[in-house]
C-alpha cells in the first residue's frame, strides 16, 4: 500500500550504504519521504510529484565505466534539489564531463567545514563544525552556474549552490551523526528551501491508512497472519479499525515459537486487544517439511510456503476472503530484495522474498514503507499496550533461523530453555529496555566439557544483544560482564545439553542482527 502525501521528498539511491539513514534524518522531521533507484522512471510520479529531491552519495566514481548517471528529467519537476557526495559530483559531472578527479588527499572520516555562506543551506550553522567526509574524487572544476558555499582544509569545494536555481551539493555527509549540525542541514533543506511543513505524524499515518484500507478492501474480507511480533499486531489494530469484523485473524504455532509463547501471546490478543483472532496448531506440518534443511534461505521459503498453505487451509471454501494482511516493514524489503536501488541483497525475509510466487490472495501491507521504531509510535497512538508495543523483534521464521543446523525438538527444547533464562533475566534486572533485541542462537558445534569430574560432549549456546533505533544498523549490547557470567552460569547449569555459552560483539554492519 502507498500512503504518499502531497508533500513529500523523493531520494534518489546510487548505491550509498548511507541512503537509509537519509530517509530515517527526513522522517525523524516529520517529512514522508521514499526511496527509489537514481533511474527510476520518473513519469510514475507524475500526478503527485516530489517538492524535494535528495541524491544520494554512492561507491562509484563518476568517471567510471558504466557509472551510474544523472537522469536530466528530474529538473523539469522545478523542485529544489540536494545532492550528496557522489549526488553532487554528478551534478557537477552533468555540467563539464571531466571536472571531477582523483583526490590528492582522500577525506575519509572528521573533517571541519568552513562555512562561506550561511543564507539558506547552513542558516544556522557555526561557522565550524565537524562534518563526516567519505570520498577519494573531488570537483577540481566547479561549473559556472554554481558558487562554493563551504569548504574544508582538503576540500575547496565542501558545499555549493545554483546561482538561480534552487539546487544544492554538499561533498560530506549530513545524515550520519558524526556531521555535528547534520539534521539541521537537511532540516533547512526541507522546511526553508522545500518549504514543507513536517505534519506528516502517526496520527496523520493511521488516519490515510485507515482510509486507504477500506477503499481497497472494500466489502471483501481480510485475513491477517500474526506472528505474536509488534508489527504484525499494528497491522492487525489498523485493519480492524478500518474494516471491523470483516477481518480474520489467524496466530499460527509452527513449533518455533519460544517457551509459552503461543498461549500468553494469545491470551494478550483475545483479553487486551480485543481482536478476532483464531489460534491454530501447525507444529508437526512445519518441522515435518523443515527435516534436515540446513541453509537458511530455504528455510525462510519453507516456512513462508508453509504459512500461507495453512492460511489458505484456514479459510477454504469460504470465497469472501480475498486479502491477506502482513506485518512487513521497509528494512525487510530493502533487505530481502532490494527493490529500490544498486544496493546488495542481504537475505531474504520469510513474508517477503518466501512468499510463493502465485498466491490465492492479494496482499495488504499497511507498514510496508515504515521503520521499526515508526510501527511503534502507530502502535501507541492505536492505543496498543505498552508493555507489548517494547517487545523485541522477534522473526517470522522463529527458531527456525536461530538453529544454525537442522532443525529438530530436541534442539528447540534446549534453545528454547536457554532464550527463556537469557530473556528472563533481563527483564528481571531491568535491562530489557536497555537494549534492542536480544536473541539467543544455537550453534553447530559441540565441544568438551567437564562437568562434576565427568566429560561432557555438548551444544555451544551464542547470546547477543544489540542497541539500535530501527534495526538498519546496530551496536553489540554492552551487558555487564557480572550478568553475562551469571546468565552463562544458570545456562550451563540448567539447560541439559549446553556446556558452552559464548556472547556475540559484532555490529550491524558487518554483521547482521540475527545469524541467519
Amino acid at each position: 500500500m502507498q500512503h504518499r502525501p502531497s508533500d513529500w521528498i523523493i531520494i534518489l539511491d546510487y548505491g550509498s550504504q548511507y541512503t537509509q539513514l537519509i530517509a530515517r534524518r527526513i522522517r525523524e522531521l516529520n517529512i514522508y519521504c521514499e526511496i527509489h533507484p537514481f533511474n527510476k522512471e520518473l513519469s510514475a510520479f507524475a500526478d503527485q510529484p516530489p517538492k524535494g529531491i535528495i541524491m544520494s552519495g554512492g561507491p562509484s566514481s563518476v568517471n567510471d565505466e558504466g557509472a551510474p548517471g544523472l537522469n536530466s528529467g528530474l529538473f523539469e519537476w522545478d523542485v529544489p534539489i540536494l545532492g550528496i557526495c557522489y549526488g553532487l559530483q554528478i551534478l557537477a559531472h552533468n555540467k563539464i564531463p571531466g571536472c571531477v578527479e582523483q583526490a590528492d588527499h582522500r577525506e575519509f572520516g572528521r573533517s571541519e567545514l568552513i562555512v562561506d555562506d550561511a543564507t539558506d543551506l547552513f542558516r544556522n550553522i557555526p561557522q565550524e563544525s565537524v562534518v563526516w567526509m567519505s570520498h577519494g574524487d573531488h570537483i577540481k572544476k566547479l561549473p559556472r552556474e554554481y558558487e562554493i558555499i563551504a569548504h574544508t582544509d582538503n576540500a575547496r569545494v565542501a558545499a555549493v549552490r545554483h546561482r538561480e536555481q534552487q539546487i544544492f551539493g554538499v561533498q560530506f555527509h549530513p545524515e550520519v551523526v558524526h556531521t555535528v549540525y547534520g539534521q539541521q542541514i537537511l532540516e533547512n533543506f526541507a522546511y526553508e528551501i522545500c518549504h514543507l511543513e513536517g505534519t506528516w505524524t502517526a496520527r496523520s499515518f493511521i488516519e490515510s491508512t485507515v482510509k486507504e484500507i477500506r477503499e481497497k478492501v472494500g466489502d471483501h474480507r481480510v485475513l491477517c497472519g500474526l506472528s505474536g511480533g509488534v508489527d504484525s499486531t499494528v497491522v492487525a489494530t489498523l485493519v480492524h479499525q478500518a474494516i471491523g469484523d470483516q477481518l480474520q485473524c489467524i496466530f499460527v504455532d509452527n513449533g518455533l515459537l519460544r517457551k509459552n509463547e503461543f498461549r500468553d501471546v494469545l491470551d494478550i490478543y483475545e483479553e487486551e486487544l480485543n481482536l478476532p483472532v483464531r489460534g491454530i496448531d501447525a507444529t508437526d506440518r512445519f518441522l515435518a517439511e523443515l527435516r534436515g534443511v540446513i541453509d537458511p534461505e530455504q528455510k525462510r521459503k519453507i516456512i513462508g510456503n508453509i504459512f500461507i498453505n495453512v492460511f489458505d487451509d484456514a479459510i477454504a471454501g469460504d470465497n469472501d476472503f480475498k486479502f491477506l494482511a502482513q506485518g512487513t516493514l521497509y528494512p525487510d524489503v530493502i533487505e530481502s530484495i532490494s527493490f529500490k536501488g544498486p544496493s546488495a541483497t542481504i537475505k531474504s525475509h520469510h513474508n517477503v522474498g518466501g512468499l510463493p510466487e502465485e498466491m490465492n490472495l492479494a496482499l495488504v501491507e499497511p507498514v510496508r514503507e515504515l521503520f521499526k521504531d515508526e510501527v511503534r509510535n502507530v502502535g501507541r497512538e492505536l492505543g496498543i499496550p505498552d508493555h507489548f508495543i517494547k517487545r523485541h523483534p522477534f522473526p517470522g521464521p522463529g527458531l527456525g533461523i536461530r538453529i544454525l543446523s537442522d532443525v529438530t525438538k530436541e534442539k528447540l527444547a534446549l534453545l528454547r530453555e536457554v532464550d527463556d533464562i537469557f530473556i528472563g533475566e533481563l527483564r528481571k534486572q531491568d535491562l530489557y529496555d536497555d537494549v534492542w533485541q536480544a536473541l539467543a542462537v544455537l550453534l553447530p558445534v559441540q565441544s568438551v566439557g567437564v562437568m562434576g569430574d565427568e566429560r561432557t560432549y555438548e551444544f555451544t549456546a551464542g547470546l547477543r544483544a544489540v542497541t539500535s533505533v530501527d534495526g538498519m544498523t546496530a551496536d553489540w549490547a554492552h551487558l555487564p560482564h557480572p550478568f553475562l557470567a551469571h546468565v552463562s552460569n544458570r545456562i550451563i547449569n540448567e539447560v541439559r545439553g549446553i556446556n558452552r555459552v559464548v556472547y556475540d560483539v559484532s555490529s550491524k554492519p558487518p554483521s547482521t542482527i540475527e545469524w541467519e
